[in-house]
């Protein structure tokens, strides 16, 4: 045990606590301490100079990152009801010197060896956690309470008028806490981190500071009280041998939401907007008010919302909940009898309007701002500087933003959108930009989220820059990318505007289509280079290389189709069919006057093979039909022999999958087809029909039940004589169905000034 003269008074908090965060102010100017130390790595002294200025706007974290990973990194989140926020900036009004004591980042975030060589001094345990337990919630939990704010309200603030007692009280009650679960001395990590901080605390003691004052987690309270102390060369040797990393610090915006995220100050809250508004009513002495003035922004928020919210229901509300809270045995009213309240009365019983109140007041949509001055990495201040020349103001609440690519202005917000999401910043999210026949509407789902911070951090190892880190990113992956990444990367240089890093994929692209054996890669890139070729229409940009490129990806991928096509089993077939599917589509992109011949020429010579699967041999033939290349009589053909009595039923209704995959229109405008099909369903086998009905049932479940109805209908009314039926015994004659349409043809004329049509054709 150590002999301490100054006087250390530790105040053990909950983090983010508005009842904590209350005492310690109250403490502190009991106390008036000469220094104040908050529990946080030392590495957040560096931001102390700013921590004072206005425009520091909480919700804000502290973010300590490895500079060489900056995906190891720690938020320390702080907001107006944090006990840590309250003593920081108190100290930093009254010029009292302040400094954080925790583990130091630089051994927190070095990565850990395999086989660490631990100091003996700590026991190693298998079942340890990863932060100290919330033993002010424990506490308040077994007293019966769910909000341990109002348990420290009920508990602590009224049992004590003293700020300082109320604090010796938690120590006394924390000390027995950990005497019960021993979690403190049997965690390794813990022990590390209490050695760190009473080494700050014995070092701020020799430098003759008569009144310090320890702002940490209530569990950390015994450990960190002088009367506890281990003598120094205990805490020497848990320090010792630890591996380190080079760490960087600055502010970062928080949100309201994110505040519930266990990170740095760990006990994280799931009700911010309520934390606040009790913070804001007891620095005001407005403790009788809490009820009324939180029901009174309920019923604002429900009328802004176009919801009735009268002040009678505000008043009937508040009587409700101070009911539910003596009904329930609580001494005061919490959050859950006023969210109760609210659903009872002012929501109707309907929970839907309690859910809008717990997104924009329960929890709160704040965000908070840094001043201009605050360290960032080079491409996070590029970021900054476009948002705001773009005036694209990032917000923690979901917007939606359409843009008009012809509009240039419009166009630079979508080319940083897309550009941060390719460093790894999905800031937007792709949403529906609505009904629109063109390329030239976007529309994007904005909300900023605090992690995004380090995700910029890690981004900025490719460079200073937007448009720099994205080429370079572009350039390390076309390195290592396969022919069909290659082809989605030439699509994001183009829509990213990248024209140093469009020049260095095409030409990647090139080399490797010369040397690409895999037919399924070449069919899969074709896709996206037609895109990409479409695209430049509207972004006016060069996209001849890139079509040079497509028409040899094509070129090449036609000629190797048929005999890629042999010898395939089923699941080597359903990829087959899904890449010709995407090869179709790309080339029907930019196929103005119909495909290109040696595309028309590659599905001719699949479709005529009979070794080809049936699953990718179907789909060939659809393609054909819809593109008008074979008509109805030859499909029909063609499907008399893939069903016939000498194929297999399963190699045939592998056909019919690939064939009728897609829309019901043809079954029902084609009844010879309808025919074929319906003979050979009711030919097969009864051995085989089993066997079959999952494929059947898989094909035509893709209809919708409207054209399933229709297709049943039209079986029903069939001719049985067979596949020779063509609609015109059993059905209504042109002249009938003339007649039937007539009246209808008639109307529509004349609403369109063409005069009355008569019944004849």
């Amino acid at each position: 045990m150590a002999s301490v003269g100054a006087l250390v008074e530790v105040l053990g908090v909950r983090h983010h606590g508005p009842g904590s965060a209350r005492s310690v102010a109250e403490a502190l100017d009991e106390l008036d301490p000469d220094l104040v130390v908050i529990e946080g790595p030392p590495e957040l002294d560096g931001l102390l100079e700013l921590g004072g200025r206005r425009d520091l706007v909480p919700p804000v974290a502290g973010l300590v990152y490895a500079v060489d990973a900056p995906r190891r990194a720690s938020f320390y989140p702080l907001a107006e009801f944090s006990p840590e926020w309250v003593a920081m900036r108190w100290a930093l009004r009254r010029g009292v010197a302040v400094r954080f004591a925790d583990l130091p980042a630089v051994h927190a975030l070095a990565e850990t060896p395999a086989s660490p060589d631990d100091s003996e001094d700590v026991e190693h345990t298998g079942d340890a956690e990863h932060g100290p337990p919330d033993a002010i919630g424990t506490l308040a939990r077994v007293a019966g309470y769910d909000d341990p704010e109002r348990w420290w309200e009920d508990a602590v603030e009224q049992r004590a008028s003293s700020a300082l007692a109320r604090f010796a009280a938690i120590r006394e009650a924390m000390s027995a806490v950990r005497a019960a679960d021993g979690w403190g001395d049997r965690d390794p990590e813990n022990q590390r981190r209490e050695a760190a901080m009473r080494r700050v605390l014995r070092a701020a003691v020799k430098e003759g500071r008569e009144r310090i004052a320890v702002v940490c987690g209530a569990y950390h309270a015994p450990a960190l009280d002088p009367a506890a102390w281990p003598a120094a060369a205990h805490d020497t040797r848990l320090l010792t041998r630890l591996p380190r990393t080079k760490v960087a610090v600055t502010w970062a915006p928080w949100t309201a939401d994110r505040l519930a995220v266990a990170s740095g100050y760990g006990a994280g809250v799931t009700a911010p907007g309520w934390y606040q508004h009790l913070f804001v009513s007891w620095s005001r002495n407005q403790d009788d008010e809490v009820v009324s003035r939180w029901l009174t922004r309920v019923a604002r928020a429900l009328r802004e919302e176009g919801l009735p919210a009268a002040p009678a229901t505000v008043v009937e509300a508040a009587r409700l909940a101070e009911a539910l809270a003596t009904v329930r045995g609580r001494p005061s009213v919490g959050l859950p009898e006023l969210d109760d309240a609210t659903e009872a009365v002012l929501c109707e019983g309907s929970p839907l309007p309690l859910g809008l109140i717990h997104r924009r007041i329960t929890v709160g949509e704040s965000l908070g701002r840094v001043p201009a001055g605050t360290p960032m990495v080079p491409l996070a201040r590029d970021v900054d500087r476009t948002q705001r020349a773009l005036r694209m103001r990032p917000s923690a609440t979901e917007t939606t933003l359409v843009l008009d690519l012809r509009k240039p202005s419009q166009r630079e917000r979508s080319v940083l959108l897309h550009r941060l999401r390719l460093l790894g910043v999905p800031w937007g999210q792709p949403a529906d930009a609505g009904r629109t026949t063109g390329t030239f509407k976007e529309a994007w789902t904005l909300q900023w989220h605090p992690e995004y911070a380090v995700s910029l951090v890690e981004a900025g190892l490719h460079g200073t820059t937007v448009v720099g880190a994205a080429s370079s990113l572009v350039a390390e992956r076309s390195a290592q990318a396969d022919l069909d990444a290659l082809a989605a990367l030439v699509e994001q240089c183009l829509i990213c505007e990248l024209p140093d890093a469009l020049d260095d994929v095409v030409r990647a692209l090139a080399a490797r289509t010369a040397t690409q054996a895999d037919v399924v890669s070449l069919l899969l890139a074709i896709e996206p280079l037609a895109r990409t070729r479409r695209y430049g229409d509207v972004r006016e940009a060069d996209t001849t290389l890139v079509a040079e490129v497509l028409d040899t990806v094509v070129a090449r991928a036609s000629v190797d189709l048929r005999p890629g096509c042999a010898s395939l089993d089923d699941d080597a077939a359903a990829r087959m069919r899904d890449a010709v599917d995407a090869a179709q589509r790309g080339v029907s992109l930019v196929a103005g006057d119909g495909p290109p011949a040696v595309w028309r020429a590659a599905l001719l010579a699949v479709a005529s093979d009979r070794q080809v699967h049936g699953l990718v041999s179907g789909r060939v033939h659809r393609i054909l039909l819809d593109g008008g290349v074979l008509d109805t009589s030859a499909i029909a053909e063609r499907l008399s022999q893939r069903l016939s009595v000498g194929s297999s039923a399963l190699a045939g209704a592998a056909w019919l999958d690939g064939f009728l995959d897609g829309d019901a229109v043809l079954l029902l405008h084609d009844p010879a087809l309808l025919g074929i099909v319906d003979d050979w369903v009711s030919g097969v086998a009864e051995e085989t029909f089993d066997d079959l009905v999952p494929l059947l049932r898989r094909t035509f479940a893709r209809y919708q039940p409207a054209e399933r109805r229709q297709i049943g209908t039209r079986l029903q009314h069939r001719d049985t004589s067979g596949p020779s039926y063509d609609g015109s015994e059993g059905g209504p004659t042109d002249d009938e169905l003339w007649e039937r349409a007539a009246p209808v043809v008639s109307r529509v004329a004349e609403l369109l000034g063409l005069g009355p049509v008569g019944s004849s054709r």
